[in-house]
């Protein structure tokens, strides 16, 4: 489990000390705040730690990180990461205390000034969930990167279709993500499922109609991707999921059947850090918080670059925060208007 994170002049995020972590993270903020920024520095760092020494892959752990960043960002030289006015930024988090860590200054190419790994080989995968849903996109996704090698989805959609392509296993699988599936598929009133024959994702609901992915609900294929990694079994119980904007497209009380389940996957050792500018998620999110007496970090982050990130607790109540902040004004007005 990632316990800690120290981001130093990583584009707009210029000092992130973010410690204390537990198994359900949130990050919040306005639009262009640096929210998808954070998400993203986590995700490329430890998937790198993944892909180091798996299988036949020679490359070294410098050479890892330098793809995982250019493919990620998907800047013409990582070096352009670093902050406007700084020289060089510094990644560093730790990882069940053990720690990694990397720099390099704003003329870096591909190439990692330093890099330092206390890490043990992980066998887990981590998974990142962008805002938009990717079923619809498959193929032009696999096109553009992997025949095209060229920028526009970058690696989070890319590692995503290749985690959909292991197609669903049988047998006996964890009994809470047996579960979640079943609570997933009754919020989606069916599953999705790959047809070999056309080669496209379908919908069948619970009456076995099929439609087409293309015309189905985009919150329905959000939720069924989480459905389709938990079937083919490339989560386990050590994963770390980053789930980017999950209100995106969902229905209020969707949004919090979907936090059930996290929160329950959370218990079997799931790590999540969830982006949001939702107050239904901030505030259900509390709610979990305060029923099952759990850690829920949350960092607040800002477009104005000299204010500071502001670092809570959702178990010690919500924080001030301007998408709180207009969420209460709007209820206030409403209870104003109502008694006139």
């Amino acid at each position: 489990m990632i316990n800690k994170v120290t981001l130093k002049n990583f584009e707009i995020l210029r000092d992130i000390h973010w410690e204390n972590l537990s198994k359900v993270n949130l990050i919040i903020g306005e639009n262009s705040s640096g929210k998808s920024f954070l998400l993203k520095s986590l995700y490329s760092a430890n998937k790198t730690v993944e892909e180091f020494k798996r299988g036949d892959d020679n490359r070294s752990i410098g050479e890892i990180l330098a793809e995982k960043l250019y493919w990620t960002f998907q800047n013409d030289k990582i070096g352009d990461l670093v902050s406007k006015g700084e020289d060089k930024l510094h990644f560093e988090f730790s990882f069940d205390n053990k720690g990694f860590s990397y720099g390099f200054g704003k003329q870096a190419t591909k190439n990692i000034q330093y890099l330092n790994n206390a890490l043990a080989e992980r066998k887990s995968n981590s998974i990142f969930f962008p805002s938009k849903e990717v079923l619809s996109l498959y193929h032009i996704v696999i096109k553009s990167r992997e025949q095209d090698k060229m920028f526009g989805f970058d690696d989070t959609y890319f590692d995503l279709v290749k985690a959909l392509q292991i197609m669903p296993k049988g047998g006996r699988n964890y009994e809470v993500f047996a579960n979640s599936r079943k609570s997933l598929e009754k919020i989606l009133g069916g599953r999705i499922e790959y047809d070999e024959t056309s080669k496209k994702w379908q919908f069948k609901n619970d009456k076995n109609q099929k439609f087409a992915i293309g015309v189905t609900f985009e919150g329905i294929k959000k939720i069924a991707i989480l459905d389709q990694l938990l079937s083919n079994r490339y989560l386990d119980t050590s994963s770390i999921i980053f789930i980017d904007e999950p209100e995106s497209a969902l229905h209020p009380s969707a949004i919090c059947q979907l936090l059930d389940i996290i929160s329950a996957l959370a218990e079997t050792g799931i790590q999540f850090f969830i982006a949001s500018h939702s107050y239904f998620v901030i505030k259900k999110l509390f709610l979990i918080a305060t029923e099952k007496k759990i850690s829920i970090p949350i960092i607040s982050l800002s477009r104005d670059e000299k204010a500071a990130a502001e670092y809570n607790d959702l178990k010690n109540g919500l924080p001030n925060n301007s998408i709180i902040d207009e969420s209460i004004r709007l209820y206030e007005e409403e209870v104003e208007e109502a008694l006139k």
